[in-house]
């Protein structure tokens, strides 16, 4: 199995900073992208930013230029730093990650694996 944590969510002012961490563990060969979704309250899911194995990173536009995606192959952790935050950040955070699996013989396959979330709020 393979589990996705999430931490580093919580309460922020505008224009605050908050860095989001997420480690995978579990059974999996490798990671291709990892990255973040989120749900604003009342909105539905949008893309905040994935990053593949070896880069380049991609962002939702509403981020751009204001959140940063990293990762860490060696910890299997990616990270989310999030400056010049805004009320509209306010949202749940999902991580996910596309992990490589061992199938039958030589297959492998690849699956994507969600976290809990973590709560951003950015207050006003």
């Amino acid at each position: 199995q393979v589990q996705l944590v999430e931490s580093g969510g919580g309460l922020v002012q505008s224009g605050g900073s908050l860095r989001l961490s997420c480690a995978a563990s579990g059974s999996f060969l490798s990671i291709n992208a990892m990255g973040w979704y989120r749900l604003p309250p009342g909105k539905s899911r949008e893309l905040v930013a994935t990053i593949g194995s070896g880069g380049p990173p991609v962002y939702g536009d509403s981020v751009l230029g204001r959140f940063t995606i990293t990762r860490d192959n060696a910890r299997n952790t990616v990270y989310l730093q999030m400056n010049s935050l805004k009320p509209e950040d306010t949202a749940v955070y999902y991580c996910y990650g596309q992990m490589v699996l061992r199938g039958k013989g030589w297959d492998r396959y690849e699956r994507e694996n969600w976290g809990q979330g973590t709560q951003v709020t950015v207050s006003s």
